[in-house]
């Protein structure tokens, strides 16, 4: 595994985007999914797109179906469903496995490079733990991503990783973008 700006992914639209026209920007990947408790989150993400883009900020969105079901649709209705519900105008993904054998290398990477350190908040950190002992109890595992919205944001030169768990909101970030763009 080299560099972030190796990487090569499908767009939400069927093109290729190579990862190498994000050198220079701060990068905040996430995996979405439009059927969870932390939807919602699309709107802050927009936002933070829009105030940071022009600062260097590209906000890298990922649907994912692995969490209880909660991404059903295919790729075309979860563009629709962001622009509509959320005025989304970042960069969306065509739908991926975030963990196990079918996550794409790009996942194995931000998870190799910015481990799972715990769920800032222990209430939601206890009852996603119990949903996942009761479905995916892999993803208990090590470094997996735990659930829907776990962000990872990347610096210019893709030399720091941070990783954020589901329950911290997206304008929770912004010191940590603020210090990346620098």
């Amino acid at each position: 595994m080299g560099k972030i700006h190796e990487f090569k992914m499908k767009a939400i639209n069927g093109q290729m985007i190579d990862f190498a026209q994000y050198e220079n920007k701060v990068l905040l990947i996430v995996n979405t999914a439009s059927k969870c408790g932390f939807t919602g989150q699309y709107e802050g993400l927009e936002e933070l797109n829009k105030k940071y883009a022009d600062k260097g900020l590209v906000v890298l969105g990922f649907p994912c179906n692995q969490f209880l079901a909660q991404e059903p649709a295919v790729d075309g209705e979860i563009a629709e469903f962001c622009s509509i519900n959320f005025g989304v105008s970042f960069q969306m993904f065509s739908k991926i496995d975030v963990n196990g054998e079918n996550a794409p290398e790009i996942y194995k990477y931000l998870k190799a490079k910015a481990p799972f350190e715990g769920f800032p908040i222990k209430e939601v950190g206890e009852k996603l733990s119990g949903i996942l002992k009761e479905n995916s109890p892999e993803f208990l595992e090590g470094n997996e991503i735990k659930w829907n919205f776990t962000k990872f944001l990347v610096s210019k030169d893709g030399s720091k990783i941070k990783r954020f768990e589901s329950s911290v909101a997206p304008k929770e970030l912004e010191k940590d973008i603020e210090e990346f763009i620098l």
